[in-house]
């Protein structure tokens, strides 16, 4: 399992730049906390499913990545270009898992889940409930996956799957997760929310998230 490189997304979480869309419920400060706490979960996550991890980052020299998560991982920076410039520059040696940092209810047996099957052969994909994707396995170069995509909206899984189709590959379909991008979906996790700016979450993020409704 240890052959699978394990690469988060994520950016330093400044006031004003990160999480921006939370910004009008949370305002700056409480959004740049809740992406800390959202990252530092990640992390965790990944360093409990044994695989060897990847950040790549953006938005602070790398020392400034160091200090705050460890200075035992390793960080790179994400460079230049649209998302999928930077998702196809770091997609190179494989396999290799791409996760971003903003899952409350990931854990490590979703990221070993997805590592067994690459390790096996197979590519894999974790859809995201925005229409979007939460993890991308790759086995191989597929520049084709980052190429004239719409980010951020809510064809790029279709998309990705399509042209995977395409290219004679059957994706594994991991479990469907969502990510904490909008104020909506802090519905979704009322204890986030009512989290103080500076705390930790009382939430472990070991079990399934409270849910209301």
């Amino acid at each position: 399992m240890n052959e699978v490189r394990l690469v988060i997304f994520t950016r330093y979480p400044e006031p004003g730049k990160a999480k921006t869309r939370l910004i009008p419920a949370l305002g700056a400060e409480g959004a740049a906390a809740l992406h800390r706490r959202l990252t530092k979960r990640t992390l965790a996550a990944a360093q409990e499913s044994g695989l060897r991890i990847e950040m790549h980052v953006t938005g602070a020299p790398l020392a400034s990545f160091a200090e705050w998560l460890g200075e035992d991982i390793r960080f790179v920076d994400q460079g230049e270009g649209d998302l999928g410039a930077r998702l196809e520059a770091a997609s190179s040696p494989t396999p290799v898992l791409f996760v971003g940092s903003d899952l409350p209810d990931l854990t490590a047996a979703h990221l070993i889940e997805a590592a067994c099957h690459l390790n096996a052969g197979r590519t894999v994909i974790g859809p995201a409930e925005d229409g979007g994707y939460w993890a991308l396995g790759l086995t191989g170069p597929a520049p084709y996956l980052f190429e004239d995509m719409p980010w951020s909206t809510d064809q790029v899984f279709g998309i990705t799957v399509d042209r995977l189709k395409q290219h004679g590959i059957i994706p594994v379909l991991l479990p469907t997760l969502a990510d904490c991008d909008t104020p909506e979906d802090l519905r979704l996790w009322p204890d986030l929310r009512a989290l103080p700016i500076g705390g930790e979450a009382a939430w472990s993020g070991n079990g399934p998230r409270p849910r209301t409704g």
